[in-house]
């Protein structure tokens, strides 16, 4: 079964949203869930595990959920508000009067409190967060972006990543075996293969209607 990235989502009553994230568990070589964007506003992000996922054709995921079951389900991005105490750092004198005439008195302000808000991804920990784009390395430099994955639907283990190579006189998809991913840092995916491996393994060409 491909997982699509960047693709159309449709719960059993109709679309939801598109694919936005797969998240990986490295250790078991395993999909483990789903990140899907709402396609209304505020545009919310939610985490669905993989065995929600019943079935992909061509450019669309479906899921065996409905839309309220979805808005249930995890947000993949929160605001925590930050906090912060500091210092007005206006000052002056104040002045009052008493039996030895005049005085003055250094005075600052209060403390006041400043705030942020600030959002980060929910991501379980030792898991890892690939969207469709992620940069791909060979070991002997830059050689495509992810496209999709290829899972087994009885347990959501990844067989293959699916890596497109373009250039401006075409474009083709390259079939890549789990066992060639080496790390992935960051917003990118490190290979065990050089470039003239990648060469020799199975192509076949995009044809897709959200290219």
């Amino acid at each position: 079964m491909e997982i699509p990235l960047n693709a159309q989502v449709e719960c059993t009553d109709g679309i939801c949203g598109r694919s936005e994230f797969v998240l990986i568990n490295p250790v078991i070589d395993q999909l483990t869930h789903l990140v899907v964007k709402e396609d209304t506003s505020p545009g919310i992000e939610y985490i669905v595990p993989v065995d929600f996922v019943t079935e992909t054709i061509a450019d669309t995921i479906r899921l065996r959920c409905s839309k309220a079951e979805l808005e249930k389900m995890d947000p993949f991005t929160k605001t925590r508000v930050i906090g912060e105490r500091v210092l007005d750092r206006n000052f002056g004198y104040q002045g009052g009067m008493d039996r030895m005439g005049y005085y003055y008195l250094p005075y600052i302000t209060a403390e006041s409190t400043e705030y942020e808000s600030v959002e980060y991804q929910q991501i379980p920990p030792g898991e890892l967060a690939v969207r469709r784009g992620t940069r791909i390395e060979a070991t002997d430099g830059y050689v495509g972006r992810v496209d999709e994955f290829v899972v087994k639907p009885e347990n959501g283990h990844i067989t293959h990543m699916v890596m497109r190579e373009g250039h401006l006189w075409g474009e083709k998809d390259v079939i890549i075996p789990l066992s060639a991913m080496g790390d992935t840092h960051e917003d990118t995916v490190f290979l065990k293969l050089d470039k003239h491996q990648i060469e020799s393994l199975p192509t076949f060409p995009v044809h897709r209607r959200w290219s």
